[in-house]
């Protein structure tokens, strides 16, 4: 199949981003960049919109400017594919799927690390895989012992404050951090309630989707995480829009 070849694993999070910029200002091999967007549905992607934007209009030509190739994977599968689809046996038979567990994403495993693993199935034996896992992350270094994946902000001891402030430096800094220090799919049952808040207010197209599908009847869990429907969330943000409002028009 060839000579082993470099990759970096890209989100285009800090970490990512900051472990490519490593890899060219020292000169490290780096044959291409593989990124797997997780699709809402077969139109709407499941980032978040200003990342969504970052990455297709600042990110991917930055790195193409430096020579980077990347390569975007998709699934066939989508959120909503798996969420509508139904249980075919046990005491749940025909019943809807409903909304992923947390800690036991069926998003996760089928939307993005399926395509990665049979990306990965085609590269040489013996590639090299880039894993933006910092410094400071030490129980998430110590699983890539023993393995073909390398950590470049280990290497060049950058913790993750290191990576965000490359990245600033760069013009590569993803605006999500302006409200969430983490990255992960608008409808991630993981959002912390500022990345909820966000979608509530910013973009109430998507937030209006996540409602429609827990209208849905037959589901096998109402949860859109451990503990809140999703309704409960908007109930909650409508709740406290409304005690704020005489404030604001004071």
């Amino acid at each position: 199949m060839g000579a082993p070849k470099f990759i970096a694993s890209c989100s285009f999070g800090k970490d990512s981003l900051a472990t490519i910029l490593l890899a060219k200002e020292h000169g490290e091999p780096l044959d291409e960049a593989v990124y797997c967007e997780v699709m809402f549905d077969s139109n709407i992607s499941g980032e978040v919109p200003e990342h969504r934007d970052f990455i297709y209009g600042r990110a991917i030509p930055a790195l193409e400017r430096m020579g980077v190739r990347v390569v975007v994977l998709r699934s066939q599968q989508t959120y909503v594919g798996l969420f509508t689809g139904r249980i075919t046996r046990g005491p749940k038979k025909g019943m809807v799927r409903s909304f992923p567990l947390c800690g036991k994403c069926a998003v996760q495993r089928d939307c993005k690390v399926r395509p990665i693993e049979r990306y990965r199935k085609t590269l040489p034996a013996g590639t090299v895989q880039y894993v933006g896992i910092a410094q400071d992350e030490q129980e998430r270094l110590l699983r890539l012992e023993g393995s073909k994946q390398v950590s470049l902000l280990d290497k060049y001891n950058f913790t993750e404050q290191d990576a965000w402030e490359f990245c600033r430096k760069a013009g590569l800094l993803s605006p999500v951090y302006a409200f969430t220090d983490r990255g992960g799919c608008w409808f991630c049952p993981n959002a912390k309630r500022e990345e909820l808040r966000h979608l509530y207010d910013h973009h109430p197209d998507l937030w209006a989707r996540m409602l429609e599908l827990q209208a849905i009847p037959g589901k096998v869990t109402e949860k859109f995480n451990r503990t809140q429907r999703f309704s409960d969330i908007d109930e909650a943000f409508r709740l406290e829009d409304s005690e704020t409002a005489p404030d604001q028009a004071a």
